[in-house]
């Protein structure tokens, strides 16, 4: 299918300060001819993330950026879900650790992880990403995105690639950890990725990207 559109998006603002997700964000949306903003280069600090859903979370953001910035923002909240854990630490997948020791980074949220998983026989997980873009402050129909991505979580961290729980969420089909795929792949195949082609998909029937080749 060859479409020629004219492009409403030019700038958007990522309402993200995770240097992770700003590099898999700018690899995937450059082939879009969109320039990605992150936030924290125009002073926005992060908004509020009160609600117990990754959608209403992820809206909130988008809107917070747009409205400090007045352009196009586009919001991604995302986390990991282990089914032994009644899919914790769900949402609160960025600060798992810092809830109950105070300490925020990856490696304290994986440490913790693991050892309440101590013992545990399943070990079934999937990360979640819901994207959300408005295109201001007050957008009455946000473009909504969600997307699964399966896997297993393993004890051992491997691979150096990515960030989050990557170096321990195993991939059965791929044989590796998500940290092990080359980013290239990992973009491809990931929640992110995945949920980013359906917000693509619907940029283009609101006619919000300029696109000349879209395979259907």
């Amino acid at each position: 299918m060859v479409l020629a559109r004219t492009s409403q998006l030019n700038s958007v603002v990522l309402a993200s300060s995770n240097a992770g997700k700003l590099r898999e964000f700018e690899a995937l949306f450059k082939p879009l001819g969109v320039d990605l903003i992150a936030q924290g280069t125009l002073n926005i600090s992060d908004a509020p993330e009160p609600y117990p859903t990754f959608l209403e979370n992820a809206l909130a953001k988008a809107r917070h950026a747009s409205a400090q910035s007045g352009l196009p923002a586009l919001a991604d909240d995302s986390g990991l879900c282990v089914q032994a854990l009644r899919g914790e630490p769900g949402i609160h997948s960025a600060r798992y650790a810092e809830l109950e020791h105070g300490s925020r980074s990856d490696e304290a949220n994986n440490q913790k992880l693991i050892h309440t998983l101590r013992g545990v026989a399943n070990r079934s997980a999937w990360y979640v990403a819901v994207l959300v873009l408005v295109t201001r402050h007050d957008d009455p129909q946000p473009i909504v995105a969600e997307a699964n991505w399966f896997g297993e979580i393993v004890d051992q961290p491997r691979g150096v690639h990515g960030f989050g729980y990557d170096p321990y969420f195993y991939l059965p089909e791929q044989g590796c950890t998500a940290a092990e795929l080359a980013p290239a792949l990992k973009n491809q195949i990931s929640h992110r990725g995945q949920a980013l082609r359906h917000l693509l998909q619907q940029l283009v029937v609101r006619g919000l990207v300029a696109t000349e080749h879209v395979s259907s």
